[in-house]
């Protein structure tokens, strides 16, 4: 939480907010932020305080909204994938293809497809009976826990399930391998300096979002069973991914700390 309101914090008041790149990253961080909120501090009560209980209403708004910044921040790392293909790859047309106006409407495609996408999953699960056990067998609603406990079949919602989550899922993956693939392959036209520098922003990108689209692509694009591995898999999209997110996008990225320590140097001795 800390790290990502920071980031938000110094790119909206610094100067770096102009730049594409930097505007992705506090869009990212502000979506880690409200998607964090949404899981850990229900699964942190629960470990502490032993009460393992969630209403009906609740389950569904977390449903949606895990769903809906989730997918929203699947597409945002695909458009900030872009944007480093861009930078590196046609860097004399990167003024031109990232104007304002393009970068808004990625984020505005990211944020539709992740509310389109969770609208889906909340309405094929809402009406549905359950009318058998009440136990989620997860610390955290999700499609195929609250499967288990309908009372009908549900082959035609599972199809739709793995359309809607796993198809999806491993498209936009295969597309962010394309793109770095694409970004390590142009940096044979960069010096030394360069290419060492942009193997190590794309290895720990890369190295994110494998942390991030693996454990999703193995959760969604499956038939609804559940397995014991399910839940530590959910905690690496869920939990550790949002926290790594700051440290791999931004505190390994110079201009940014560099940015930070002029404006919090600013802040704290406002006389000099």
């Amino acid at each position: 939480m800390v790290g990502n309101l920071l980031i938000v914090m110094t790119v909206t008041v610094s100067k770096t907010q102009d730049s594409p790149m930097y505007f992705f990253l506090a869009n990212l961080s502000l979506t880690d932020i409200v998607y964090s909120s949404v899981i850990s501090p229900k699964l942190i009560s629960d470990l502490l305080f032993g009460r393992t209980v969630i209403s009906f209403l609740f389950c569904m708004i977390q449903l949606f909204t895990e769903h809906l910044f989730g997918w929203s921040e699947v597409f945002l790392l695909l458009a900030m994938a872009y944007d480093r293909y861009v930078a590196i790859c046609k860097p004399l047309h990167y003024s031109v293809l990232m104007r304002q106006w393009v970068c808004v409407l990625l984020l505005v495609v990211s944020w539709a497809g992740g509310f389109l996408h969770s609208m889906i999953q909340l309405s094929t699960v809402y009406g549905l009976p359950f009318c058998g056990p009440n136990v989620l067998d997860h610390f955290m609603c999700d499609m195929y826990p609250l499967l288990k406990l309908v009372c009908t079949d549900t082959c035609v919602i599972d199809i739709l399930v793995v359309s809607n989550g796993g198809l999806i899922c491993s498209v936009v993956f295969v597309l962010l391998l394309i793109l770095y693939g694409l970004i390590l392959h142009s940096l044979k036209n960069l010096s030394q300096e360069g290419r060492r520098k942009a193997l190590s922003t794309c290895g720990s990108h890369i190295t994110v979002v494998i942390f991030f689209f693996v454990p999703c692509i193995f959760m969604y694009a499956r038939p609804a069973k559940i397995f014991p591995i399910d839940k530590p898999l959910s905690v690496f999209y869920t939990i550790i991914t949002p926290m790594l997110n700051p440290l791999t996008y931004t505190l390994r990225n110079s201009e940014m700390t560099n940015a930070m320590k002029k404006l919090w140097t600013r802040k704290a001795l406002p006389n000099k």
